[in-house]
């Protein structure tokens, strides 16, 4: 995601490294092509031009620290700048409805009906609500069946009436449906159309007067570009709606309409999706999104990813068995387990400063992990707890079982017990120790 951008971006801010002050002559070409990477990702001239002019007024008003070299300076103003065009602050939910009814509205081919379900899931894992989604698609026959399929995915109700070719009362249904049954959320999947015509927009717009919702999202498609943004604007004059959700940051984006569709429309971006899967779902910081694009990462995200896995039970368990050199292929396979749910692993690298610049032509399989899952499962039970007794007919049947070759087995074998040192290491505070081994395995 931003790949292209945050490339053209650094190339741009490396004008000014060498120079000891920031002038109007040097500033002007860094900001050229600051501009024509921004356009280049599919953002509106006019709004690239206003941001390079405000970057400029700022940077020529202030001093240079002696603690800062102008590239840095330029970095922060940039960075500050690029937080506030894409909202300034992350823009929560409105849930005080009971129930609170949550509007989806957008293109086919958005990706609505998924997110829908992947807002459901988010809702009750993190927020501790109990939603309900509501089928008012009424065009096509799959989206009925499709929500269906997601909601028994994540464990989430649907209310549906396929009998019913009146979204608005599918909708109102629905609501005393959720209103009966102890549902805190109603989430609302409506129908899409190809294009923005007036049939569709007056049908949204006739659901929202009768449920009067708390929250309407429109989903928009982030690999359409500045047509995202148009087609927001055409939404947003009819229907008025609170927030925007771009999916499919995880694809090919240029990032045109995370940048500006904030400026246009006046409405901020309040979640993004990731992936396919459901919980490929985050809350929108513009701040955090304008370090990824800058190639400063996001750690604090990645933190909070690996802090939704972590079960400080297990942990216990797992350090008083490193402490006794208990720690086997078992649990080195729950640990395996719990980095995966966090994301696709280009997406987590993405969040390391530096680690996306240097992994960005490196073609990371969200499958890195299959080989060794496959040799674990190929082990018996007390392989798995005790690797010292492998032997080379052990790791021979091993490899057959898994479909890979012994010198894959020996070197997994090799790699566990160098991690397994680490860790007790790390136990006893053996720093130094540490550091020695991690340079002996290079």
């Amino acid at each position: 995601m931003f790949d292209n951008l945050s490339d053209k971006l650094d190339k741009a801010l490396h004008v000014l490294k060498g120079h000891g002050q920031i002038t109007e002559v040097n500033v002007a070409e860094t900001l050229k092509e600051v501009r024509r990477a921004l356009v280049d990702a599919d953002v509106n001239f006019k709004i690239a031009k206003e941001f390079t002019n405000t970057v400029k007024e700022k940077s020529l008003g202030q001093d240079v620290l002696t603690s800062l070299k102008p590239s840095q300076l330029m970095v922060k103003i940039v960075k500050d700048e690029l937080t506030e065009l894409m909202g300034g602050d992350a823009e929560g939910i409105n849930l005080s409805g009971k129930p609170s009814v949550i509007l989806m509205s957008g293109l086919q081919g958005s990706g609505k009906t998924t997110f829908s379900g992947k807002l459901a899931n988010f809702l009750k894992n993190k927020k501790t609500k109990k939603p309900l989604l509501v089928a008012c698609d009424v065009y096509r026959p799959a989206a009925i069946d499709q929500l269906h399929v997601v909601g028994d995915q994540i464990g989430v109700d649907v209310f549906s009436n396929k009998e019913e070719k009146n979204p608005v009362k599918i909708a109102e249904a629905g609501i005393a449906h959720a209103k009966a049954n102890g549902h805190n959320v109603v989430i609302i999947d409506t129908a899409g159309r190809l294009a923005v015509d007036e049939q569709m927009m007056n049908e949204i717009s006739d659901i929202h007067k009768a449920i009067q919702p708390e929250e309407t999202l429109f989903v928009v498609d982030s690999m359409t570009g500045q047509d995202a943004v148009n087609t927001a604007k055409a939404f947003n004059d009819k229907l008025n709606f609170d927030g925007v959700i771009l999916t499919k940051l995880d694809g090919d984006t240029r990032g045109g309409a995370a940048i500006s569709i904030k400026s246009v429309v006046n409405k901020p971006i309040k979640f993004i999706g990731t992936g396919e899967k459901m919980d490929a779902i985050d809350v929108f910081y513009p701040s955090r999104m304008a370090d990824r694009i800058l190639g400063m990462g996001d750690v604090v995200s990645l933190v909070e990813r690996a802090q939704e896995q972590y079960d400080e039970e297990e942990a216990r368990k797992l350090q008083k068995k490193i402490a006794k050199n208990q720690f086997g292929f078992d649990d080195f396979l729950k640990q395996i387990q719990q980095i995966k749910k966090m994301g696709s692993m280009k997406d987590l690298m993405g969040m390391i400063p530096g680690a996306g610049k240097m992994m960005k032509d490196v073609d990371i399989d969200d499958d890195a992990f299959k080989h060794i899952e496959a040799i674990i499962h190929s082990m018996t039970p007390s392989e798995r707890q005790n690797p010292s007794i492998i032997n080379s007919s052990r790791k021979k049947r091993i490899g057959n079982g898994s479909g890979t070759s012994v010198q894959e087995v020996n070197q997994l074998l090799k790699q566990f017990t160098q991690m397994s040192k680490m860790m007790k290491m790390m136990q006893g505070g053996g720093g130094k120790k540490m550091m020695q081994m991690m340079k002996n395995m290079r």
